[in-house]
């Protein structure tokens, strides 16, 4: 499972984590009883700390994303896939708000903030 760590985010790693994971779950990525690293394998593979990973699988299965069953691990959980998509698109427009409130602030047009967009998206491909 690819997870990309970032420690200039300045978004707690945990979180990176925790969102990443969402993430493959919603794009089904990650499928419905799916098993999961362990907690110590992730740490491992990702060089953090085993307590952020844990507190990363901790926030997914209070969200409910994923499930732990004692003694075999970690679980992809059925989810309502709208509805966590509907998170996902919330918090991206959130983002995005911000972004038009800065550009606004600076006159930096809409068109300026389209292309930035449009390179953003691409970027990752």
């Amino acid at each position: 499972m690819e997870i990309i760590i970032s420690n200039s985010s300045g978004v707690p790693i945990y979180e990176q984590i925790k969102e990443q994971i969402k993430v493959k779950i919603v794009s089904n990525e990650l499928k419905e009883n799916e098993l999961l690293p362990s907690i110590r394998t992730l740490a491992k593979d990702l060089r953090c700390s085993v307590i952020t990973t844990k507190n990363a699988y901790e926030e997914l299965v209070k969200e409910g994303f994923i499930k732990n069953i004692p003694s075999k691990g970690f679980y992809v959980a059925r989810i309502n896939k709208d509805v966590a998509l509907e998170e996902q698109l919330n918090k991206i427009e959130k983002l995005m708000d911000k972004a038009v409130i800065i550009a606004k602030m600076n006159s930096i047009t809409k068109k300026t903030l389209n292309e930035m967009l449009n390179i953003l998206y691409e970027e990752d491909k």
